[in-house]
């Protein structure tokens, strides 16, 4: 499984679709999740998801990596926006989004089902104009 899912990152990368990045502890390279922005059509905005392996969770692993994406997005890709969403049950995520600079645009139910279950999703975004005036940018100058 785990090298199927790695061919189809590739080519998803190579299509232009999705821009993935490992996460990996620095001082010795152990991987323990991924993030990836989901281009949208004409590539002017991205929808970010990651997931962290649960012995790496609640150490801010996702925020630091959510946060620098948020601005490879803007400052690397020349985004003019970048979202994402999680289950209402899950407020650890929503948590990383607002860390990350992105601000709370509402709720939605449905239509995204798990195991067969219709999950509530928040949502999160920032422009860029936003992530300017929020002096985002300024963290990683």
């Amino acid at each position: 499984m785990a090298e199927r899912w790695i061919d189809s990152c590739l080519r998803h990368s190579q299509s232009g679709e999705l821009v993935h990045f490992a996460m990996i502890i620095a001082i010795n390279e152990a991987f323990i999740g991924a993030a990836t922005l989901h281009l949208d059509a004409g590539g002017a905005a991205a929808e970010l998801s990651y997931w962290v392996g649960k012995p790496f969770w609640n150490q801010g692993y996702a925020t630091e990596a959510a946060t620098a994406i948020v601005h490879h997005g803007f400052i690397e890709l020349n985004l003019d926006r970048v979202y994402a969403a999680h289950f209402t049950r899950n407020p650890a995520s929503g948590r990383v989004s607002q860390k990350a600079g992105m601000l709370y645009e509402g709720s939605q139910l449905g239509p995204t089902v798990k195991w067969g279950i219709v999950e509530n999703l928040e949502l999160y975004g920032v422009t860029r104009a936003q992530f300017e005036v929020g002096n985002m940018s300024a963290i990683f100058e």
